[in-house]
């Protein structure tokens, strides 16, 4: 049997991920500038560590100068020490918007040189873009969340335990599994693989998930099986079975508080 390995953190502004409780993560989905800024603006702290912009959401995704107004828009709305996740979630993936691979690295390097704090890679993204994302970002100082959704299934254990160590080996700084489960089974499924993942084989900080109403239970007991940070929505959701950020923060509290 493998030994555990230590795990070094991830420090983004005030966010450290890795050690301690799960952090809080809001998605942003607004389509429009102001709609991202009362958004952002809205956001109530302490309910929150870090916001995701949810750029494929915005309806001028595929126009630069829009992109680089909503980013700032969106910093200049939050406290300094709140982190920015920039994230295109590819229709495959369960996002609003197809995007050609080309498209997809030059909206990704246009967010690194914009001074977001990370950027989201899928895993599955065209090898040499993915490749290329990955040293630019570390090149400007920018972390990566490499990620795989499943929308429709979960796979076996093996394939996420295989998925999490691909990430790894590719280069991320975070490593990022969300599936969809159609049994309580699938949602121990991906708790057992999380956790054997994290005491055995992972030298980054590891973020999972099973979504949905069925789901609900991996995001509130990340601290237990090794997931360093859970959604949480205020107003509009990202993604099935987020729980509105007020509440989960309550429920982290009363788990923290027990171990």
């Amino acid at each position: 049997m493998t030994g555990a390995v230590e795990r070094p953190v991830v420090r983004m502004r005030s966010v450290v991920l890795g050690e301690g409780r799960p952090q809080i993560c809001v998605p942003l989905v607004g389509a429009t500038i102001a709609e991202l800024d009362a958004a952002a603006s809205a956001l109530v702290a302490g309910d929150y560590d870090l916001v995701e912009l949810r750029i494929d959401f915005f309806s001028g995704w595929d126009t630069p100068s829009a992109v680089r107004e909503a980013i700032a828009v969106v910093r200049a709305a939050l406290p300094e020490a709140v982190p920015v996740l920039f994230t295109f979630r590819t229709k495959r993936e369960g996002g609003q918007a197809d995007i050609r691979p080309d498209a997809y690295a030059e909206l990704l390097g246009l967010a690194i040189a914009a001074g977001v704090d990370a950027i989201d890679v899928e895993l599955f993204t065209e090898r040499a873009c993915l490749l290329g994302l990955v040293t630019a970002a570390h090149e400007a100082g920018v972390i990566v969340v490499m990620s795989s959704h499943d929308f429709e299934s979960t796979p076996p254990r093996a394939e996420i335990l295989a998925r999490l160590t691909e990430q790894q080996q590719l280069g991320a700084d975070v490593l990022k599994v969300a599936v969809m489960p159609s049994h309580p089974r699938d949602v121990l499924t991906l708790m057992d693989a999380t956790a054997e993942f994290v005491a055995e084989h992972a030298r980054r900080p590891v973020i999972t998930m099973s979504m949905g109403g069925l789901g609900v239970v991996s995001r509130l007991a990340g601290e237990t099986f090794g997931s360093c940070v859970t959604f949480g929505s205020v107003g509009a959701s990202s993604a099935p079975g987020q729980i509105e950020a007020r509440e989960l923060r309550a429920v982290l509290d009363l788990v923290h508080g027990a171990q």
